[in-house]
C-alpha cells in the first residue's frame, strides 16, 4: 500500500477520506460490492478493509482493475467476478461530472470494467471531491478511448471525423503523454491488452458516447452519459 501511494499522488486527500467514511457506512454483511479504480476508490477500499476487520464482516469485491484486485488481496477482501456473481452495489470516483451528472471517467484506464460493473449493479455511488465538478464535460480532461491495437490507425481517423480537435496516445510512463507525431515511446497497455487514445472535443453532444462506440475497434470510452448514479460529495 505504501508503494501504491509512492507511485500515485493523492490530491484532495482529506475530502476523499471524508467521502470514503460516508460510503463505508453502506457496507453490510454478505454483500457483493463493485470496487472502482483510482485514488478515491483506493482510500475507500482501505476504509472498507478496516471495517470488515473490526466488525468481522464477510463481503466480496468485484474489482475494476488488476491494481485494485491486488489491493483487495492485501486487505484480505475476497474477490469474485461478473462471470460468477452480480454486485449489490458499486462505488467509484470520476474525473469530471457536469450539472446533469454525466461523467468522464477512465483517466486511470479502467473504464471498460468500471462500466461493466455499473450496468450490472443495482445501485451505483460516485464519490467526488469539489475539483470534479465542471460546467461542461471536457473542461479539464480528454475522453479516454480504449481501442484494439490493430484498429489504432482506423480509430484515430474516425475519431477525427467526429470532431476531435486533438488526439494523443497515452504512453506507458506514469503521467506522460506525447503527441501522435512524436510517438516514440511504448504505448500504455490496459489490463485488457489494448491502447488508450485521449481525445479532446470543444463540444460533447449527448450522442458522442454511442457514436464513438460504433467505431470498429473501440472497446470502450470514458464517457458515461445518462447512467443511473448517486453522487456522494
Amino acid at each position: 500500500m505504501e508503494e501504491w501511494e509512492q507511485r500515485k499522488e493523492i490530491t484532495h486527500r482529506e475530502e476523499k477520506e471524508r467521502l470514503a467514511s460516508k460510503i463505508v457506512q453502506r457496507v453490510k454483511e454478505g454483500e457483493i460490492i463493485g470496487f472502482g479504480s483510482g485514488t478515491t476508490s483506493y482510500l475507500t477500499a482501505l476504509a472498507i478493509g478496516r471495517k470488515i476487520k473490526e466488525e468481522g464482516l464477510h463481503i466480496k469485491a468485484i474489482p475494476t482493475s488488476n491494481e485494485i484486485e491486488k489491493l483487495c488481496k492485501t486487505l484480505a477482501i475476497p474477490t469474485t467476478s461478473l462471470e460468477q456473481e452480480f454486485p449489490d452495489w458499486c462505488f467509484d470516483g470520476a474525473d469530471e461530472v457536469d450539472p446533469r451528472e454525466n461523467m468522464i471517467k477512465g483517466m486511470g484506464a479502467a473504464m471498460f470494467r468500471e462500466k461493466l460493473n455499473m450496468v450490472n449493479s443495482k445501485e451505483n455511488y460516485i464519490l467526488i471531491d469539489s475539483s470534479k465538478r465542471v460546467e461542461r464535460l471536457g473542461e479539464k480532461h480528454p475522453i479516454p478511448i480504449e481501442c484494439e491495437k490493430r484498429a489504432a490507425n482506423y480509430v484515430i481517423q474516425k475519431v477525427k471525423e467526429l470532431g476531435a480537435k486533438k488526439l494523443e496516445w497515452r504512453y506507458q510512463e506514469e503521467g506522460e503523454v506525447n503527441q501522435l507525431e512524436k510517438g516514440i515511446q511504448t504505448k500504455f497497455i490496459t489490463d485488457n491488452g489494448n491502447y488508450i487514445l485521449h481525445a479532446w472535443f470543444d463540444k460533447i453532444p449527448s450522442s458522442l458516447e454511442k457514436d464513438l462506440k460504433q467505431i470498429i475497434g473501440v472497446i470502450e470510452t470514458g464517457l458515461f452519459i445518462g447512467y443511473p448514479i448517486h453522487i456522494i460529495q
